[in-house]
């Protein structure tokens, strides 16, 4: 077979096969189509459903920011005039802080943030007095998937139990932070707050005992210091 005649054959191939897609093509344009469209759909709501959510934390963190200045807002000086952004108490601030917790709680709820203020909602509605309101918000943060902020929800709670005389619920919880400790709640801060709950209902051996523990596993740091510190008063 000559070389012209292979080019030839090769480029009627070419044509058939060619012709032959042309031909798919036109008896499917329109499912390819409506394919591409939906394809084309779905990367426009993944894209904006991203750009949402990335505006949405932009403004929870802010509004949680603006919660937090209010809640470390300074108190003002006995006799001093009245000043934008200075609370006459602590009861004053706790409850303007609340309500801005509370909202970004309820708008919030699903991300971080919203779990952060659920947490701080809490720990002010107890120094408000208002423990139920204040187990209820702890509660929600306690289940948050972040267990940084869990941990501090729990230990809050449980400090809440012991002084509301559920020392066996609060036990439980401290026993639980230990075990499975997190940045924000060390093993050790657990169980230096079981230990004082122990010697506060009479049960010195028990408190010892973790005291000395904390003291060993933390000879150089703050908690081990602390532990120290209370076996040297005993």
């Amino acid at each position: 077979m000559d070389t012209q005649t292979r080019h030839s054959l090769k480029t009627d191939s070419f044509a058939q096969a060619a012709a032959s897609s042309m031909s798919w093509l036109s008896g499917h344009r329109s499912s390819l189509t409506r394919s591409i469209i939906a394809a084309v759909a779905v990367v426009v709501v993944v894209v904006g459903s991203l750009v949402f959510s990335s505006w949405r934390s932009s403004a929870a963190e802010t509004a949680l920011g603006a919660a937090m200045d209010t809640y470390s807002a300074p108190l003002a000086q006995p006799g001093a005039p009245a000043e934008k952004g200075v609370y006459t108490s602590v009861s004053d601030r706790s409850k303007a802080a609340n309500q801005q917790f509370v909202a970004i709680a309820k708008q919030y709820g699903w991300l971080s943030e919203g779990a952060k203020a659920h947490y701080f909602a809490g720990v002010t509605y107890e120094d408000l007095g208002q423990n139920g309101q204040a187990e209820t918000e702890l509660k929600i943060a306690a289940k948050s998937w972040n267990r940084n902020i869990s941990n501090l929800a729990k230990l809050a709670l449980a400090g809440l139990y012991h002084q509301t005389d559920r020392d066996s619920q609060a036990i439980d919880l401290y026993s639980a932070l230990a075990a499975k400790p997190s940045e924000t709640v060390p093993a050790t801060a657990a169980q230096l707050d079981l230990a004082e709950l122990y010697a506060g209902s009479g049960k010195q051996d028990q408190a010892r005992a973790l005291w000395a523990k904390v003291k060993d596993t933390d000879k150089d740091g703050v908690a081990g210091s602390i532990a120290a510190q209370k076996l040297g008063k005993q």
